[in-house]
């Protein structure tokens, strides 16, 4: 494709993102076809002569439309809130452009020093944005961020890390042991068994999944007896994953009390790992009245959250820090004849190959310096501010309906809810109505609510929990207000 060409198709390319985004509330947020539907409308065989030339390209521009369109969930509608949010905005695409035409491979500085200083340096305005200390930020020389695809990425570095560790401490075959609590994200135990710690998913011998409080905050003092038991028991514990911000009910674990326990265990001097998960949460620690949720940061080896999820920058995108840069190193680095060369054998670069899982990476910190630059400190803190007051709203809306409930305090802009039971009604049918409200919402296709199971406390049977996930760049009060209406509506219907 000559230049000119180029040119002529990406403005109408970008013009196409454009005015998507302009109608993209016109959808409905779920995808309404059915499986295969898309396979049916593709050809079997790929095309053995090419479209040539940019009149060509109306034929793909026209399945954009009656192709792939319907068949996409619109995460960037303005009414949708399940999951978490999986935030793209304009300068983060720029940004994702700019680093596809650069066709940047910076797995070494020497293949791309733009590509590694830029991301030092982003990397250290977004660890002084969220308050860490110095010690997580290149300038100490001990630490440092490296960008991640995903959160779950960065757990799976921090435990082969933190084995590394151990084992270099405490030389030995014995048994390793993870802890999480039980309302952690899956990749705890997938990095378990990627690792080779965890036979399989199911094995709680070697990945303790701890009962929590009411909140579904891990319970510190459930975690001091897991560790003793298994050292008693001759097992080696070694790794601790605390989460800020839950994905079924947004629960802060504490950080302050969680490393304390590992000092009085013996297992921070044993070279046991804390690792914080705050994949979704992470992004309110720029405003300075959310900083508090990380208190005890300080003490923990690691942290990890997703700016493609609440800050603007579109997937893939998790910054990952850590005190111990030496230790991620040497658990990571292989380094055959062919990567060799004078910058990296002097020491006085960083080779982020050497602080992830794979050896490619593509230019990620462009569309990460790109949102910093455009909106600034006070423009991601005032977006931030407005889902959380939206989410306030919302959650007030909820407790003054007698027919609701509020089954969590509201953290930050997740709202967990459901109706409540009615006299005399079984465990059951309480989430079966749950269940049957949730499904006539997403049908309709005017909003997109997800949900969870959140484990009954103190004996009580399990709930079936709507979850309300503000978090669109696109969303007003306006849009939190209709879903509210239509609930309520389909609730009298």
């Amino acid at each position: 494709m000559k230049s000119d060409e180029f040119r002529k198709l990406g403005h109408r390319m970008v013009d196409w993102i454009a005015d998507y985004w302009n109608r993209v509330e016109n959808f409905p947020v779920r995808s309404q076809i059915k499986p295969g539907e898309v396979l049916r409308k593709l050809p079997l065989h790929p095309p053995e002569k090419g479209l040539g030339g940019a009149a060509g390209w109306d034929s793909i521009f026209w399945d954009l439309e009656s192709v792939v369109v319907p068949g996409v969930t619109h995460w960037q509608s303005p009414s949708f809130f399940a999951y978490f949010p999986a935030n793209a905005s304009g300068p983060s695409v720029l940004g994702e452009l700019l680093s596809a035409g650069l066709g940047v491979q910076g797995m070494l500085w020497a293949t791309g020093p733009s590509c590694t200083e830029l991301e030092t340096r982003v990397l250290d305005w977004l660890a002084e944005l969220t308050g860490l200390p110095e010690s997580f930020r290149s300038t100490s020389g001990t630490g440092g961020g490296v960008i991640q695809g995903t959160a779950s990425e960065a757990t799976l570095v921090a435990m082969v890390a933190a084995r590394a560790r151990v084992r270099r401490k405490r030389p030995g075959d014995a048994p390793l042991v993870v802890y999480s609590s039980t309302q952690a994200h899956s990749s705890v135990i997938k990095a378990a068994m990627l690792s080779g710690v965890a036979r399989d998913a199911s094995d709680t011998t070697h990945v303790r999944l701890l009962e929590t409080d009411e909140n579904y905050a891990l319970r510190p003092e459930v975690l001091e007896r897991a560790i003793t038991e298994d050292l008693a028991a001759g097992r080696q514990p070694f790794f601790v994953c605390a989460t800020l911000g839950t994905t079924s009910s947004g629960a802060m674990d504490p950080l302050s009390p969680i490393s304390q326990v590992m000092e009085r265990t013996g297992l921070t001097a044993m070279g046991g790992w804390l690792h914080v998960d705050a994949a979704w949460a992470g992004a309110a620690l720029i405003c300075p009245e959310h900083q508090a949720l990380a208190a005890g940061i300080e003490s923990v080896d690691s942290i990890a959250f997703d700016p493609h999820k609440w800050l603007l920058t579109n997937f893939d995108c998790d910054a990952f820090y850590t005190r111990d840069r030496a230790s991620l190193v040497d658990a990571l680095s292989v380094t055959p004849e062919y990567l060799r060369n004078t910058a990296s054998a002097t020491g006085s670069v960083v080779d982020y190959r050497d602080w992830q899982v794979e050896l490619g990476r593509r230019f990620r910190a462009l569309k990460l310096w790109f949102v910093l630059r455009h909106y600034g400190a006070q423009g991601l803190r005032a977006y931030l501010r407005e889902h959380v007051r939206l989410a306030g709203l919302f959650e007030g809306w909820v407790r003054e309906d007698a027919r609701f409930e509020v089954v969590v305090p509201r953290s930050l802009s997740l709202v967990c809810f459901r109706l409540a039971p009615r006299p005399g009604e079984s465990a059951e049918d309480t989430d079966t109505r749950n269940r049957t409200l949730l499904e006539r919402l997403n049908a309709n296709g005017d909003a997109y609510l997800s949900h969870t199971v959140l484990p009954g406390i103190g004996g009580a049977p399990s709930k079936y929990v709507l979850r309300m996930a503000i978090g669109s760049p696109r969303t007003e009060e306006r849009h939190v207000r209709a879903c509210w209406e239509s609930l309520q509506w389909l609730v009298g219907v």
